[in-house]
């Protein structure tokens, strides 16, 4: 018998017909933030910071390749970290399809990591993606972007998602030590990097930074959130983390 409550189709239609009025004007919410995050004021990136891509060293000016627009996740991939994180890695699953549409109209997907380049390109062959990924490693590019802690930081306090984190504990959550032991690393370490993404603009050859989101922010990015939130049993996740690299679900 089924455990959830059960009806008539002319039940289920009057219910949903009224869902479909709430979302509507979530939609409609959503244009307008839309509208709203594209009238931020645009802040001129002074600073030169370089990258190591697989055709050579790089400004941020030259990753737009011919593009205006340049959309960045940092994904969380330190320099001692053995393996990407899981979950940048189930959202980076996403990637390959749509980054070859973007560029097509105008934008340019990069993911970008602290990690040497050659770890990452061990890890994105091992995932089987095309995206173009780069190394920050040495640069200020992911703490000037929130992304990147010291371990002063950590320990004194640090802002993330445009608010002040008091230090961190040296007790570092079950799930962030589950992710750190995947990614080959302790807790503290894994939790040097952190999730987001930023987008920039590139006018009359200056490059502007145009907008950042982190945590939660980044749900929509998701995609596989996306469809769980649309499935019966929702994201499901009573149980805690149940995600794992993709090549990795054969092996639990």
């Amino acid at each position: 018998m089924a455990t959830h409550q059960t009806g008539t189709r002319d039940e289920w239609l009057k219910a949903r017909l009224n869902l479909l009025e709430a979302e509507k004007a979530l939609t409609r919410q959503s244009d307008e933030l839309a509208q709203r995050r594209q009238a931020l004021p645009w802040v001129q990136v002074d600073k030169e910071y370089r990258f190591d891509t697989d055709d050579g060293e790089a400004s941020l000016a030259d990753l737009f390749r011919g593009r205006s627009q340049l959309l960045v996740y940092h994904f969380m991939f330190g320099p001692d970290y053995t393996a990407g994180c899981p979950s940048c890695s189930m959202i980076a699953d996403g990637f390959n399809g749509f980054a070859e549409h973007l560029a097509n109209h105008d934008v340019m997907l990069w993911a970008i990591s602290r990690a040497p380049l050659a770890k990452l390109q061990a890890y994105k062959q091992r995932m089987g993606w095309t995206f173009p990924w780069a190394s920050s490693f040495g640069s200020d590019f992911n703490p000037d972007y929130g992304v990147g802690l010291s371990e002063q930081q950590q320990s004194e306090g640090y802002e993330y998602n445009f608010r002040k984190s008091p230090p961190m504990s040296r007790a570092t959550p079950d799930a962030s030590n589950q992710f750190a032991k995947a990614s080959g690393v302790d807790g503290r370490t894994y939790l040097r990097e952190l999730p987001g993404m930023s987008a920039f603009v590139l006018e009359d050859g200056v490059v502007y930074h145009t907008y950042s989101t982190y945590a939660r922010g980044l749900d929509g990015l998701w995609g596989a959130y996306q469809w769980l939130d649309r499935a019966p049993r929702g994201r499901n996740e009573t149980a805690g983390i149940w995600w794992h690299r993709r090549d990795e679900y054969a092996q639990k």
